[in-house]
């Protein structure tokens, strides 16, 4: 479907879920910026474990809107940022996130290994959507996405 057929369909406010699925492989693409060594490392071995600079203990942000991870790492001209990996993440896993992450100020859900935050969407021209919210994931000591299982 052509993005702007696409955009036609979206809905103009609130918090909302727009991602990429493939059906093929059942998976919800998501986006994260990384530096050389992590993203040639990720490509070649398909997993983040093994290589010396990934660390599973820093909170790692997924988004699903490319555009806004492209903002947020300046275009990949951030340091340690120009890198951005396109990761297919099983959509059983997709929901499992969802369902395991909590808001900035609530409860924990157990491990508080997923944090859920809603940010400004963006246009394709790069200009923030005023009324409409798009999602972003952190993760933090996930170890099945970090050893590749959940990709």
């Amino acid at each position: 479907e052509r993005y702007d057929e696409a955009r036609d369909n979206w809905p103009m406010k609130g918090k909302i879920i727009l991602a990429q699925y493939n059906e093929d492989i059942d998976a919800v693409c998501v986006y994260q910026a990384f530096n050389d060594e992590i993203a040639d490392y990720a490509v070649a071995n398909q997993r983040f474990t093994g290589c010396a600079r990934y660390s599973t203990s820093r909170m790692t942000w997924i988004k699903t809107n490319f555009l806004w991870m492209m903002f947020r790492c300046g275009w990949g001209m951030k340091k340690n940022q120009n890198r951005v990996l396109a990761i297919w993440l099983r959509k059983e896993v997709f929901e499992r996130y969802l369902e395991q992450a909590r808001e900035k100020g609530s409860k924990p859900k157990g491990g508080d290994n997923v944090r859920l935050q809603w940010d400004p969407d963006h246009y394709i021209n790069g200009k923030p959507h005023l009324s409409r919210r798009a999602i972003q994931l952190g993760l933090k000591n996930v170890s099945t996405f970090s050893d590749g299982s959940d990709i």
